[in-house]
């Protein structure tokens, strides 16, 4: 981007106050001062920042380190343009001016300026993103954040059933379930639990539709031999796991409206306006095999800008399947190629019966995810249109398990001719 400012403005933002440096062309300091957190005092910097650049947005550049927020939106939409910067390069900056390391946040918001005016390629600028955009933000990030608490909530439950009740975890080993739940509650302790009928074991698993184990399995698991503990220990820890429960259903409901309304926000965003027939991004994400809410929604919320502007460098960053060489005299490292390169192997390899059981459904989720998300991100930013429409995959690649031997699958790897290779190897390319 060409620098055509003629004003610096750095702002060294915090939770209560921000302090703020205006600097001019030559990198003299113009003005400071200190900006709390609230509409009037906001609303008053957009006016200050105006008089000192003759009531005109234009000759102004900002720079702060986040690339959203009460004080980033109020400068945009007052016409001013605003560049972000990573937290960890603005360190790398602050040692031009203080080797020893000196840290203030006055001095934070000069260097913010001064680097701005004399390195503003190594910003990013900043645009408004599109209020549905902002939605489907918020909507992901709390989904994660209930993620978590589920994880940590099922976590607890499963440490109260291998202190007493350790049969439930040969069942669901994370204790995650719901079904687990109302079996629990059916019979919340081991002799309860083999006194159960087979018939009410299947009215049950029929009712939570769960057909990869039999009523017949789930009474010889519930039907061995309980631990011996302590008087009273049983019934503590029972007592413990039931009050527990509730939480975990509450956030299991909440996660399950979660995801109806971020199906709902893809599916607005991956229509296409009245008389244009163009892809959206949402629609070339969704049409991707085996890429799912999820890791959608992330992609378009967190890096919005990024898809938007193609920027295939960006989003390669983004999902980590950027290669980071470290080199120094005769050594050289290059590292996240080669971690993407083996997850998508392993996801591809067949599994055998035994492989199978050893490998639980949330590792090979995390190894699917951790695949998917660099190739969605690669086909959108280097194509733009949907795979199944995309003629120079199949142009350049005819053949997709054909590959050369540096860094690529190859069909004997991926097993047997015929075999159906797994969606995400279907763009694997060296980083």
């Amino acid at each position: 981007m060409q620098n055509d400012f003629e004003y610096f403005a750095g702002i060294d933002w915090g939770s209560e106050k921000h302090r703020v440096c205006l600097t001019g062309r030559d990198g003299q300091i113009l003005a400071e001062r200190w900006i709390e957190h609230n509409g009037d005092s906001l609303a008053q910097l957009a006016a200050w920042l105006r008089q000192h650049t003759s009531d005109s947005p234009s000759p102004l550049a900002a720079a702060i380190e986040i690339p959203r927020g009460a004080i980033v939106e109020t400068l945009l939409e007052n016409g001013f343009a605003v560049f972000s910067i990573n937290p960890k390069q603005l360190d790398r900056f602050r040692d031009r001016y203080s080797p020893a390391g000196a840290k203030d946040d006055r001095r934070d918001a000069f260097v913010l300026a001064d680097a701005l005016r004399t390195d503003m390629h190594c910003f990013r600028s900043v645009k408004l993103d599109e209020p549905a955009m902002i939605r489907l933000r918020e909507l992901s990030r709390l989904d994660d954040e209930l993620a978590q608490e589920q994880n940590r909530a099922a976590n607890r439950l499963r440490e109260q059933f291998h202190r007493f009740f350790p049969q439930l975890l040969q069942l669901s080993e994370c204790a995650d379930e719901p079904w687990l739940w109302a079996l629990f509650e059916m019979a919340p302790s081991p002799l309860a639990a083999a006194r159960l009928t087979q018939a009410r074991i299947a009215r049950l698993l029929q009712q939570h539709r769960i057909r990869r184990i039999t009523a017949t399995e789930v009474r010889a698991v519930l039907k061995t031999k309980p631990l011996t503990l302590a008087p009273g220990a049983a019934e503590a820890a029972a007592e413990h796991a039931l009050l527990l429960l509730p939480r975990l259903r509450l956030l299991h409901q909440q996660r399950t409206d979660l995801g109806r309304r971020i199906n709902a926000m893809l599916d607005e965003l991956a229509t296409p306006p009245d008389g244009q027939h163009e892809h959206r991004d949402a629609a070339i994400l969704l049409s991707l095999p085996g890429l799912g809410r999820k890791i959608a929604a992330t992609m378009l919320s967190e890096a919005s800008q990024a898809i938007a502007d193609r920027d295939y460098h960006a989003l390669r960053c983004y999902s980590g399947a950027a290669p980071i060489t470290r080199q120094s005299g005769k050594k050289e490292n290059r590292a996240h190629a080669p971690r993407h390169q083996r997850a998508i192997a392993e996801c591809s390899l067949p599994l055998g019966a035994g492989q199978r059981r050893l490998r639980s459904s949330k590792q090979e989720a995390l190894c699917r995810h951790a695949c998917l998300r660099p190739l969605a991100w690669k086909s959108l930013a280097r194509h733009g249109r949907p795979l199944a429409q995309n003629p120079h995959l199949h142009a350049h690649h005819p053949d997709p398990l054909r590959r050369t031997a540096q860094g690529r699958m190859t069909q004997e790897r991926l097993g047997a001719p015929g075999r159906r290779p797994s969606p995400c190897c279907l763009t694997v390319d060296k980083w």
